[in-house]
């Protein structure tokens, strides 16, 4: 519906900046337009191009959805309508035009402006990838076999195996994502595409930003693990508040999340993140990891590949029937597909599933990696990688980015 909508909403703008260019036409003498009954100068002739110019560049922004096309719009109503009233008698039906761009305009600058939670993530996520990659960036020491000693055997086998020994050090991810997710078993589907942006080392930090559709609007979503706070918030149609989350049991709850995503995206990171383990048997390890004064511990499932194939936690929290506060639940996320990405083995889709006391486990949340780009402490130029190509180039970057889904 949100694509209809917009498809809509575009198409109407780029007609009515094309219809403009009958002023133009007609100003400049080019031909007689019977419509335009009223005289039109050559003076008016440039404004009419103007204002073609700006409604049609509308248009094409906000179908892009570049950067800024709500201010673009916003500017062509306002100039468009100003044409419109000096021909108002042959022009007037453009107003309805211009009043569906204004309005487009005023929903722009809320969803996508400097109060809108996509700018919020834009900017926290560039401070978290500023901590990891400016002139303060971690050491560049390379993973080594004596960084696996202390780990339980299928924890340093599934360490080994994800590609780390010999490499530089993983600091942090950026993944682009898609998936679908749902509240409870009873409800449906909700499709979403999405980016996070992971640090690792001392201070995790972890943002999360989802666009999805929900009941046909647009429904935007922040998870941001800054410092010692966790929060969420989820806003309907991009601008309205409907979810905000926060608070030292909800920070608790996603330190989980932090884990995971350390386990499961990044497993060179394990061998610095604060994290004891517990050795089960020769397919499993227990670990209890500590970030922003909370503790938390969780079950790690290894394959016969040594992959990680299962986490599992009960320090994840689940809002409760009839909106009675958050409970903790059993928590786990089966993984069923696992890439190469410049050389290291990772997860790249899986699942979210609750496990309710009083009834079966079900899954909430389906989810794939589109794209990830490592942030690796080692300032040494890395590899380029495409599923495509197949090809490897050398750039000059410290980043190592893999398109997984094409």
């Amino acid at each position: 519906m949100r694509r209809v909508i917009a498809a809509v909403a575009v198409t109407i703008s780029f007609v009515h900046g094309l219809i403009h260019l009958l002023g133009v036409v007609e100003g400049f003498g080019w031909a007689d337009v019977e419509q335009l009954t009223a005289p039109i100068g050559a003076a008016m002739a440039v404004a009419w191009l103007a204002a073609a110019i700006a409604v049609v560049a509308a248009a094409v922004m906000m179908g892009a959805r570049a950067r800024g096309w709500w201010l673009v719009a916003g500017l062509a109503a306002i100039g468009s309508q100003a044409v419109v009233l000096t021909s108002w008698t042959d022009a007037r039906a453009g107003t309805a035009a211009n009043v569906l761009l204004l309005l487009a305009a005023v929903w722009g600058a809320l969803a996508d402006g400097p109060t809108s939670l996509r700018v919020r993530f834009r900017r926290l996520a560039a401070d978290a990838r500023a901590t990891v990659t400016g002139d303060g960036r971690p050491s560049a020491a390379l993973v080594t076999e004596d960084d696996l000693a202390d780990l339980p055997g299928p924890v340093a086998e599934f360490v080994r195996v994800s590609g780390a020994v010999g490499r530089p050090r993983v600091v942090g991810i950026d993944a682009t994502i898609h998936g679908r997710i749902r509240s409870d078993e009873r409800s449906p589907w909700m499709r979403f595409t999405g980016r996070q942006v992971n640090t690792f080392g001392a201070a995790p930090t972890r943002v999360f930003w989802m666009d999805a559709t929900m009941r046909g609007l647009p429904a935007d979503v922040l998870h941001a693990y800054v410092g010692d706070a966790a929060t969420m918030e989820v806003r309907a149609a991009s601008v309205i508040p409907v979810v905000r989350s926060g608070g030292p049991e909800f920070t608790r709850a996603e330190t989980v999340t932090i884990l995971n995503d350390l386990c499961v995206f990044a497993p060179a990171a394990l061998v610095d993140a604060d994290v004891t383990w517990t050795g089960i048997d020769d397919r499993s390890a227990r670990a209890t990891f500590r970030c922003a004064g909370h503790t938390i511990k969780a079950v790690l499932v290894f394959d016969d590949r040594h992959r990680l194939v299962y986490f599992v936690s009960d320090d994840r929290l689940r809002a409760a029937a009839g909106g009675a506060g958050d409970v903790a639940q059993r928590w786990s996320t089966p993984i069923t597909e696992h890439r190469e990405v410049d050389g290291r083995t990772i997860g790249t889709a899986g699942a979210g599933r609750w496990h309710p006391p009083d009834g079966p486990a079900f899954d909430y949340l389906e989810i794939a990696v589109d794209e990830l780009t490592f942030l690796e402490a080692a300032p040494a130029p890395t590899r380029s990688m495409s599923n495509r190509s197949g090809s490897a180039n050398t750039d000059g970057s410290r980043f190592a980015t893999r398109r997984l889904l094409e």
